[in-house]
C-alpha cells in the first residue's frame, strides 16, 4: 500500500495537475508543514482537495462496472483491453496490474489519505483558526468520505478484499477479504462521520457538486444517504430505513436530488471524463444492445440515457446503434448518490421486510415518472424483486450498481454472453502493488 500511495502521488497527481488543493506527494515533508498549526487556508485546501480527489478516475470506475454489467461497451482505439479483458474475450482475464483496477482503486486510497491529513492536521489547529464546532465538521466530513472512498474499492474487489484505511501510513493493517467485514467498517466511518457532524459548524467551501448539502444538516443527510446504500448492501433492511429517514429522502421530492462530483472546463479544472460527442467514432460509449430491446414499451429512460446513432457502432465482434447521452458535456455533473437511488432503496427494504403495500408505493413512483402505468403484478416477494431490479437498472443506468446489484442477488448467470468465449467477472483482482507487501 505504500508502493501505491507513491505510485499514485508520483503519477496520477501529475496527470490531473494537482486539481484544487491535492497535495502532490503524501509522502512528502510538505505533508509535515500543513499538519502543524495549519492555517484555515491549509484545512480549506485539504477539504478541497479530498472533494476534488473524489473525482481521480471515476469515469475508469464507471466505464470498468458498465462494462462488467453489461451496460455499454467502451470502443477505445487505443485502449482493446475494454472489449478483451473486461469481457473475458477469448483467453483474457483481468489483469492485477492494469489501468482498469489499479488506477480506480489508488484513487480512492489517496482520498481517504488526504482526509486523515486533515484530521491529522485539527489536532493541532489554534481556536482562533477554527472554533471546536467547526473542527468537527471537518473531521465528520472527512470521515464520511473515507466510508465513502472504502465503499468503491469494496464494491470493485468484493471477496478478494481491500485494506481498511488508517491514520498511520506506515503500519497498515492486512487486506480483509470479508466484504462483510469492509462494509461494517465503512459503515463505522459514516457514523463517526455523522457523530462529528452532529453539532457542528461548516465553514468550510464546497463545490456545487453538493449544492443544498453544504451545511451541517446536509452533509448530515448526505451521510445518511450513503449509510443506507451501504445497510442495503449488507441486508440491514431496518436499519437501511432509519438512516434514509435520517437522509434527503423523499418519496414525492425532485429525482435527481442529490450529490454530484461536479466538474467544469474552466482552466486548472477536470471536465467531465465520460461524455463523448454523440456519433464519434475511434473512442466510443455505446449501450448494450439489451438496454432498448428489454426495455417496458413507453419507459422512457431508454430514451433520456440514449439516442440512437446515425450509423451504428462496432468493434470486435460487439455492435451497438445507441450512444450514452447521460452526460450532455464536459461541464456535466456525475451523481454519486440520488433521490432516485433512495426511493428504490426504500422499495427493497420494504420488499425484503414484506411489507408490500409501502413497496408498491415507492415503485409507482418510479415508474408513473417515467411514462409507465402503475405496478400490476404479482404481489410477492419474487416478483416485487424483479421489478425492484428492472427499476434499479433503468433509473440507475451507468451510475455504477447494475453489476453489483446481480452479484447481490446471485443472478449474474443472467448477463448476456455477446462471443462465445467471453466470460462474466464477479470481482475485480487486488492490485499487484497491494499483494506485494
Amino acid at each position: 500500500m505504500k508502493k501505491l500511495i507513491v505510485y499514485i502521488s508520483g503519477l496520477l497527481l501529475v496527470v490531473s495537475a494537482c486539481q484544487k488543493g491535492e497535495i502532490n506527494s503524501l509522502n512528502t515533508p510538505v505533508v509535515g508543514g500543513i499538519v502543524v498549526n495549519p492555517s484555515k487556508s491549509d484545512l480549506f485546501n485539504l477539504v478541497t482537495g479530498a472533494e476534488s480527489g473524489m473525482r481521480n478516475n471515476v469515469g475508469t470506475y464507471l466505464d470498468g462496472l458498465g462494462v462488467l454489467g453489461r451496460e455499454m461497451y467502451r470502443f477505445a482505439g487505443s485502449e482493446p483491453r475494454w472489449t478483451t479483458d473486461m469481457l473475458g474475450g477469448g483467453t483474457k482475464t483481468l489483469d492485477n496490474n492494469t489501468f482498469y483496477i489499479t488506477n480506480p482503486y489508488a484513487a480512492r486510497y489517496q482520498v481517504a489519505r488526504q482526509c486523515f491529513i486533515l484530521m491529522e492536521a485539527l489536532k493541532t489547529t489554534r481556536n482562533e483558526v477554527a472554533t471546536d464546532a467547526q473542527k468537527k465538521a471537518f473531521k465528520g466530513f472527512a470521515e464520511t468520505l473515507i466510508g465513502y472512498q472504502l465503499l468503491l474499492n469494496i464494491n470493485m474487489t468484493d471477496s478478494n478484499g481491500a485494506r481498511i484505511p488508517v491514520a498511520d501510513n506506515a503500519n497498515l493493517g492486512p487486506i480483509i477479504t470479508d466484504p462483510g467485514v469492509v462494509l461494517d467498517s465503512v459503515i463505522k466511518f459514516l457514523d463517526a462521520g455523522k457523530a462529528d457532524l452532529t453539532g457542528s459548524e461548516v465553514v468550510f467551501p464546497l463545490s456545487e457538486g453538493f449544492a443544498g448539502f453544504k451545511d451541517a444538516a446536509g452533509l448530515i443527510k448526505f451521510n445518511r444517504a450513503i449509510a443506507a446504500r451501504v445497510h442495503v448492501y449488507r441486508k440491514n433492511w431496518a436499519t437501511a430505513l432509519t438512516a434514509l429517514n435520517e437522509s434527503f429522502f423523499d418519496l414525492n421530492g425532485l429525482l435527481n436530488t442529490g450529490v454530484y462530483n461536479a466538474f467544469s472546463t474552466n482552466g486548472g479544472d477536470l471536465s467531465n471524463p465520460m461524455y463523448l460527442q454523440p456519433n464519434s467514432t475511434g473512442e466510443m460509449r455505446v449501450a448494450h444492445p439489451t438496454f432498448a430491446a428489454e426495455v417496458i414499451s413507453g419507459d422512457d429512460r431508454v430514451d433520456k440515457k440514449t439516442s440512437v446513432r446515425s450509423s451504428a457502432a462496432s468493434s470486435v465482434g460487439l455492435t451497438s446503434n445507441r450512444d450514452l447521452t447521460l452526460w450532455p458535456s464536459l461541464s456535466a455533473p456525475i451523481s454519486i448518490i440520488r433521490n432516485e437511488e433512495l426511493i428504490l432503496l426504500y422499495a427493497e427494504a420494504k420488499i425484503q421486510q414484506n411489507q408490500f403495500p409501502d413497496a408498491i408505493v415507492a415503485l409507482n413512483r418510479i415508474r408513473v415518472s417515467h411514462n409507465l402505468a402503475p405496478y400490476a403484478g404479482a404481489v410477492t416477494q419474487a416478483a416485487l424483486i424483479t421489478e425492484l431490479l428492472y427499476n434499479r437498472r433503468y433509473s440507475l443506468f451507468m451510475e455504477g450498481h447494475r453489476w453489483i446489484d446481480l452479484r447481490r442477488y446471485k443472478l449474474l448467470n443472467t448477463l448476456p454472453i455477446d462471443r462465445p468465449d467471453d466470460d462474466v467477472w464477479s470481482r475485480y483482482p487486488i492490485p499487484m502493488s497491494e499483494t506485494n507487501q
